[in-house]
Parts: structure tokens; C-alpha cells; sequence
């Protein structure tokens, strides 16, 4: 087997001022989308600059299927793989138009150089607005022609619209998301972030209102446990496709969502082989009909060896989302189908949660380990939550936005105080967790029969390595207290804290929950990098080798290793992803080793 060239770390270090940060980026386009009842959706007006193709592409894509069933919605896309599309849609009642409704989409085109969507949501309020205005008259487009001259891209802005697309990590750049080191890292690199994870937020002002990101919060209620094999399959760099109905606003937003999440940290990047490094997972945001061309290509592209790959090609895989039902039955299109249920379902008595299957139809469920994760996670959030209630001032508004996020948590499967994990898949949906094996009940009980019933130790300590994940989480709420944790792990790099050192800053809980991933991404990424660099030394085989094969060439992970890792030692879904991500990133067989009941030496299960 060919080994990868060996790739150094790249910094992905920029600063930028405020000023230009939180400013409208240029637009390449700006058009009106218009519905006829013969030709369908048509472009009614548009300007655009020199040699940029707009027509039989942008009508379609902005406008996806099943709008007509709502009032407004915001669409994000790709245009040619340069720009990234923003589009507002607006559907009012008109008794003297066709079908007495009139409905129109104003959009723009914003150059990629910005990062994932190039900041296009920062045009998200004058679209909207403008598209307000034009639902009385489209023929009064003067307003049109006033927003293309203040916003047009120039001659003298620095950017190139005919050049080639920004690589992945000069796109990452421009994210304006948090980076994080290892919690176990040592040396400079420990407290090193993206700075432009910085610009997430600055001081005294948070995240813009239309900023993707700040649907994190509801990804996480969204799905549940079952974000984490998301994330995992997002870190494998499939192709992702969810499946969902209009409006596609929220799930342009959890497409943002996964990238963000499963970006790799510049602490950890230089210990990958894989050249090109696919730094990100590439977001497609919202496809259609009119991309299964792309979406073929794609696959064609994932067959390839990675060293004939370019970084940002679509064989290294994607997330994207489709009201196109068709794209969900064309298995070959992707690797993970995420079937998002519509928004009436918040009705229904009993939680509605999303369905993850592969290209193969077997479901995905998290881990028993994923399931204990993910309560940790919500009980930090919510201590954050109540640091910030405190610090912060009496605000109606918040406090309505808060209450109808503690309606949400309670669909949400929780902690019984009086549980002891013992057995994890007593409060949950059984759809969403993996059983539990054979082996791992039977040491569940061992273990309970021989703690007499007390809470287990390891998994107290699990709870408490979880936490700290999240570094001094009460920086993020601005609040001056934190609470004292046996284990204190890497915090913030400066530039980072430098954003968040805001009293009740609205980034807080965005912020945290990036940087937690981020640091999943790299204790995860660092175990491994360290297994496949000595080898079998210290560690410890689990079981008997064949004896067959280049040794060299297997990297053995022991349980212990998967503990490091915080992965399930019992989960078979857990045992794959670390060998597709030893075969991915580093090109290497592996051989791995679960959890095992032994008594006197001897091997039960």
C-alpha cells in the first residue's frame, strides 16, 4: 500500500478588522425571480457582472420545490462552484394576479472567497426587504437598481470573479468559527484557534441575525443523540443529503451546521497524511432536481484514488438538503440519508425525530456512549444557560425565548436524577440507540453487583471528561464564576476569548458548542495520529494476531484507546468509524479491539 505524502500544518491564522467583518460583501448578481403560469419561474430582471451566466440556473435553484406551501423563506445555495446564492421568497394573496397569489424571489450572488456562503447572509434583512416591497408592484424595480449600485462588486474590490475557486483552507479563513486545540495537546499549539473563528462574534456585539451558526442550539434539539453519528459520518467526508420539506431556511442552516462542526483544527491537521487534506466537509446547501448531473459526478469522483482529488472536489464528500423527494430514492447519489421530519410534526404528542440511514437502507442509531455524551452536553448548555439568566439583566423577550427552549428540552431524552447508567436506554427512544450487547449488559451488571448499587466510578469520571470539553465554558456566557472541575482542560486561545468576553453575548452557546466538536474532532484525531506514529509500542494486543499480512501496515486499537477516544468500546458503529477513519485519513488497516467480560483470566464475552 502507498503511503501518503506526509502534509505540515498549516495555519489558518488571519486577522481582519471589525470593520470589514461585519460589512455587506460585494454581490457578482442581484436578481428578481417571478412565477408565470406558462413559463414557470422566470428571471425578471437581474444584473450581474461581465461573463457570469445566470439564466436556466438561478430560477431553479432559488426557488425550490414546495414553496408555493408557505408564506416566506430564505434559500441558500451554489452557483458554479464561485459563488454562493442567497434567496428571499415571499408568497402574498393577489386577487388581480394568476392563481390569485403572486409569488417572486429576490436573490444575489456573493463571491466564495468569504468562506461557505461568502457571508451572503449578511444581505439576508435587504433582500427580504426587498422583496417585501416588490410583492406590491414587481414592476417598480427602481429599489432593485439602488441595492445593485450601493452593493455591486467592482473593479477596485479585491477579489478575483473569473479566477478559481478558494481552497478549503483559505475558505476556512473566512468562516468566522472557533478552532480548538486537543484538550490533551501540549506545547504552543495547545491554546492555538482560528482567529477567524474569533470574528464569530467581537466584542460588545454578537452573531448577525440571519448568521447560520446560530441555529446550533436547534440541530442539537433537532436530532438529539443522533448528532453524533451525523458528526461522524460528516468527519468521514460522506456524502450527505437530507431530505426535507419547505421551507429549507432551517436546513440551509444545519448543512452550515455539520461543516462548521466537523472541520478539522489547525492543532491537529499537520499530524494527517491525507494530501490534499479535506479541512472541511464541502456544503452544497440547497440541490435540486436540476444538480443530479453534480451529484453523479460526485460519486464517480469518490471512486478515484484521494491523491487525484483536488481539495475541493465533491468525491470528498458533501452535506446538502433537497425538498426533491427523487434524490432520496437514487441511493447512489450519497452515502447518508438524513430524512428531516416537517415542521407540523412539533404537533404530534410524541417527540418526531430524524431518521439517518446509509446508501444501503441500514439505520443509523447513536451509541449508548453517544446517548451519555450527548446528556452532558445539554446539562453544560443549560448550567450556561442559567450562569447567563443571572448575570443578565430582566428581559421579556429573552425570557419567552428561553421558556419556549425549556418546552423543546422536554421532548429531549433527559437524565434521571435517580438513574444511574447502569442502564442508559431506559429513557430513551429504543429508535434512536443501539441496544445493548450481550457483553455490555452483562458488565453493566458486574459492575453494579460489585459497586453494591453505588454510582460507577468510570462512568462518573466519563460525565466529568465529557464536561470538560468544553474548556472554562463559563467564558463564553461572559459570566465571572465558574464551576470547579476536577480536571481542567485547555481553554480558549486569546483571539477567541477576545470574541466572547461579552456580557450575555448571543454567540455564547454557538461558540461553545463549536469549540466542543472541535475538540472532539482533535482528542479523536490525536489518539490515532499517536497509535499509527509508534506503532504497537505500549499498547497493550487484546487479542491474537494472525500472523499474516505486512504488520507494519495494521494499526491495533485496544479498548483502552477507544476510552481515550470517548467512543464505545461495546458499539460495532463505533469500531468502523475508527477503522474508516484510520483507511481515510492515513490509508491503513486496522484491527479493533471492544470491551470484554473476562473472569480469572479467562474470556466470557
Amino acid at each position: 500500500m502507498s503511503t501518503p505524502k506526509r502534509r505540515r500544518g498549516q495555519s489558518l491564522h488571519l486577522e481582519l478588522p471589525n470593520a470589514v467583518i461585519f460589512e455587506r460583501p460585494p454581490i457578482a448578481a442581484l436578481f428578481l425571480i417571478q412565477f408565470d403560469v406558462k413559463a414557470g419561474y422566470t428571471i425578471a430582471w437581474k444584473r450581474c457582472v461581465p461573463n457570469l451566466e445566470l439564466a436556466e440556473s438561478v430560477e431553479f435553484k432559488s426557488l425550490p420545490s414546495g414553496l408555493h406551501n408557505v408564506e416566506e423563506d430564505l434559500v441558500y445555495f451554489m452557483h458554479d462552484g464561485e459563488h454562493a446564492g442567497i434567496s428571499a421568497f415571499i408568497n402574498r394573496s393577489a386577487a388581480h394576479w394568476d392563481r390569485n397569489a403572486l409569488m417572486l424571489a429576490v436573490g444575489a450572488l456573493v463571491p466564495l472567497e468569504n468562506g461557505r456562503l461568502g457571508r451572503s447572509w449578511k444581505h439576508a434583512e435587504g433582500l427580504k426587504e426587498l422583496a417585501e416591497h416588490l410583492v406590491l408592484d414587481p414592476t417598480k424595480t427602481k429599489p432593485l437598481e439602488d441595492y445593485w449600485e450601493a452593493n455591486r462588486l467592482s473593479e477596485e474590490t479585491p477579489t478575483d470573479v473569473s479566477g478559481s475557486r478558494p481552497s478549503s483552507s483559505q475558505q476556512s479563513e473566512h468562516d468566522h468559527v472557533p478552532s480548538q486545540a486537543s484538550p490533551s495537546s501540549k506545547g504552543p499549539g495547545r491554546n492555538r484557534a482560528i482567529s477567524s473563528a474569533s470574528m464569530l462574534g467581537s466584542p460588545g456585539q454578537g452573531l448577525s441575525p440571519h448568521h447560520p451558526a446560530l441555529s446550533l442550539p436547534r440541530l442539537l434539539d433537532t436530532f438529539g443523540p443522533l448528532v453524533y453519528p451525523l458528526y461522524k459520518a460528516a468527519l468521514l467526508r460522506k456524502r450527505i443529503l437530507m431530505v426535507t420539506q419547505a421551507p429549507v431556511e432551517l436546513s440551509c442552516n444545519f448543512v452550515y451546521d455539520v461543516s462548521i462542526l466537523s472541520n478539522i483544527p489547525s492543532s491537529v491537521a499537520g499530524l494527517l497524511p491525507l494530501e490534499p487534506l479535506p479541512s472541511r466537509l464541502r456544503p452544497l446547501f440547497s440541490v435540486g432536481v436540476h444538480d443530479i448531473d453534480t451529484l453523479t459526478e460526485s460519486y464517480r469522483l469518490s471512486q478515484l484514488p484521494k491523491d487525484e482529488l483536488a481539495v475541493d472536489d465533491p468525491g470528498y464528500g458533501w452535506v446538502a438538503c433537497t425538498t426533491d423527494d427523487v434524490l432520496g430514492a437514487k441511493s447512489s447519489l450519497y452515502d447518508v440519508l438524513v430524512t428531516i421530519p416537517p415542521s407540523y410534526s412539533k404537533q404530534a404528542k410524541e417527540k418526531v425525530w430524524p431518521k439517518l440511514q446509509n446508501a444501503g437502507g441500514t439505520e443509523m442509531r447513536a451509541s449508548q456512549r453517544d446517548l451519555r455524551r450527548y446528556r452532558t452536553l445539554k446539562q453544560e448548555l443549560r448550567r450556561n444557560r442559567s450562569r447567563s439568566r443571572a448575570a443578565s439583566p430582566f428581559n421579556p423577550r429573552q425570557q419567552s425565548e428561553d421558556d419556549d427552549d425549556d418546552d423543546q428540552a422536554t421532548l429531549l431524552p433527559i437524565e434521571n436524577t435517580q438513574e444511574t447508567f447502569d442502564d442508559a436506554s431506559s429513557t430513551s427512544d429504543e429508535k434512536l440507540i443501539e441496544p445493548l450487547s450481550w457483553s455490555a449488559l452483562a458488565y453493566s451488571s458486574f459492575m453494579w453487583w460489585a459497586s453494591a448499587g453505588e454510582k460507577r466510578a468510570d462512568l462518573e469520571e466519563e460525565s466529568e471528561h465529557d464536561a470538560s470539553l468544553f474548556g472554562e465554558f463559563s467564558d463564553y456566557s461572559g459570566s465571572t464564576s465558574a464551576r470547579p472541575r476536577s480536571r481542567r482542560r485547555s481553554s480558549p486561545g486569546p483571539n477567541l476569548m477576545q470574541a466572547l468576553m461579552t456580557d450575555g453575548s448571543p454567540a455564547a452557546p454557538e461558540m461553545g458548542i463549536i469549540a466542543y466538536f472541535h475538540r472532539l474532532t482533535a482528542l479523536i484525531l490525536g489518539v490515532l495520529a499517536h497509535l499509527v506514529n509508534v506503532g504497537n509500542a505500549g499498547v497493550e494486543q487484546e487479542g491474537d494476531a494472525d500472523g499474516d499480512g505486512d504488520k507494519d501496515e495494521v494499526v491495533f486499537v485496544g479498548s483502552e484507546d477507544m476510552r481515550r477516544m470517548g467512543l464505545d468500546v461495546w458499539s460495532e458503529g463505533d469500531r468502523r468509524f475508527v477503522e474508516e477513519l484510520l483507511d481515510f485519513y492515513w490509508g491503513r488497516k486496522s484491527e479493533i479491539y471492544g470491551g470484554r467480560v473476562e473472569c480469572c483470566g479467562v474470556r466470557i464475552c
